[in-house]
């Protein structure tokens, strides 16, 4: 059977399904992150709204940890003709920690780390202190807050709504299926490129569409380049640095798909980076052992310009960037472990050997460096591979650090150790 092809090109189209949305709902705002995506769609919004002699809104949710040129291109979308109301969110929302089983999940924009901020908070933001949205609360998900703000956003306005959404399906098949699966979905008027958002069981009169969900990466580099459109300029450095266009991805730098390439941070934009490694526990184990399995808790790959005792110290300050409870309990257990072998067998600390036989290391019959570093990776709270036993100190010691960091333990920690499963599972209880 000979291949069907669409009589207009994609351009075509995504402006034929603006001009729908455009002629049937009175109010529309868009989604976007700064990214290529959602720039080329809100952009062609623009020109068509601009024809139509409409106005639309924008969400734009600022995850603080972001890319100096992401913030620069956002303040060149903000000035579009066509925008009514620009809602830049900087409240402290829950965002995934893929790069530490120490933090799982950390919170942006958070006052009591205003610290560590990555940057200053914008001051045409909607934050913590000028919140007009009454069923926020402090460490919502992301996800939530999405669904949350399209429901208030509908109630605000009394009628149906649409939401752009700059997603492609040649993306990911998550993307596909949020698209394709019409049988599973509520669209509207059968357009197959638009989706009825749900919150839990129910319904609202909003609508989310993807104008530009059958676009190609190179069709996104072409309409920029054919209607001369405004771009994230770290598209460009990332090019530069190697990476294809079909491999860009812009999108908070700890979550689980982004800590893949988040060595490439510091590369692109060293001056953020520096602060990115001190925002969030295990930022810079993630960059060291992003290419190797260390972050799941199995065997992992030493650098191999580290000795054992060089990549002992470089995890406890991992450690102790955001948790420097947990580097001092390592400190101290490790330090009365040196003092023993010093006592009974004359060992000082110059002299620990980097390496021992692996039979001895693992029955637990001679010191090394490698053997105090591979306890610590493996989040061995009570140190017990090096002969340590669980005590009532160290019992007081966790539960005073699980009341203190709220997400020290959680359903997300990877660890074999029974009795810290056994917390694990009475906290999520």
């Amino acid at each position: 059977m000979a291949k069907k092809y669409l009589e207009k090109n994609v351009l075509d189209a995504s402006l034929e399904r603006l001009e729908i949305i455009f002629k049937n709902f009175n109010n529309i705002y868009f989604s976007v992150s700064g990214g290529k995506d959602s720039s080329v769609m809100v952009q062609l919004a623009n020109i068509v709204a601009k024809k139509m002699n409409r106005k639309f809104d924008v969400l734009f949710i600022d995850l603080e940890a972001q890319y100096r040129n992401t913030i620069e291109h956002v303040e060149e979308l903000k000035r579009l003709s066509q925008i009514r109301d620009f809602y830049h969110i900087t409240l402290p929302i829950a965002l995934r920690n893929a790069v530490s089983v120490l933090q799982p999940k950390w919170i942006c924009w958070e006052e009591e780390s205003s610290y560590l901020w990555v940057r200053d908070m914008p001051k045409d933001s909607i934050n913590i202190n000028n919140c007009p949205f009454q069923w926020f609360k402090k460490g919502e998900e992301f996800e939530e807050f999405i669904v949350q703000f399209a429901n208030w956003y509908q109630k605000k306005y009394k009628g149906k709504v649409a939401c752009g959404v700059g997603i492609r399906t040649d993306e990911s098949l998550n993307r596909f299926r949020t698209i394709a699966f019409q049988n599973k979905k509520i669209t509207y008027e059968d357009y197959n490129w638009t989706t009825k958002v749900k919150i839990s069981e129910r319904h609202i009169d909003a609508y989310n569409f993807y104008p530009i969900y059958d676009w190609t990466a190179e069709d996104i580099w072409g309409a920029v380049s054919q209607l001369n459109l405004k771009f994230n300029n770290i598209y460009e450095l990332m090019y530069k640095n190697g990476v294809s266009i079909y491999e860009q991805r812009l999108c908070q730098p700890y979550g689980d798909d982004q800590r893949n390439g988040l060595d490439q941070f510091k590369a692109l934009e060293y001056d953020t980076w520096s602060r990115v490694l001190n925002r969030v526990n295990g930022v810079n184990f993630g960059n060291i052992y992003c290419k190797t399995t260390a972050l799941g808790n199995i065997k992992s790959c030493k650098p191999d310009f580290m000795s054992w005792q060089e990549y002992t110290v470089f995890l406890l300050e991992s450690i102790g960037i955001y948790n420097e409870d947990l580097m001092m309990h390592y400190y101290r257990k490790i330090k009365k472990f040196m003092i023993w072998y010093s006592c009974k067998y004359g060992i000082e600390i110059k002299d620990i050997p980097d390496i021992a036989d692996c039979k001895l290391e693992s029955q637990k019959k001679v010191i090394s460096w490698r053997r105090i570093a591979r306890a610590i990776e493996k989040n061995d709270f009570y140190l017990r591979r090096l002969s340590f036993a669980q005590t009532k100190n160290d019992d007081l010691e966790l539960m005073e650090m699980i009341h203190k960091w709220d997400n020290l333990l959680n359903k997300t920690t990877l660890t074999d150790d029974k009795i810290l499963q056994r917390i694990i599972e009475e906290k999520c209880v």
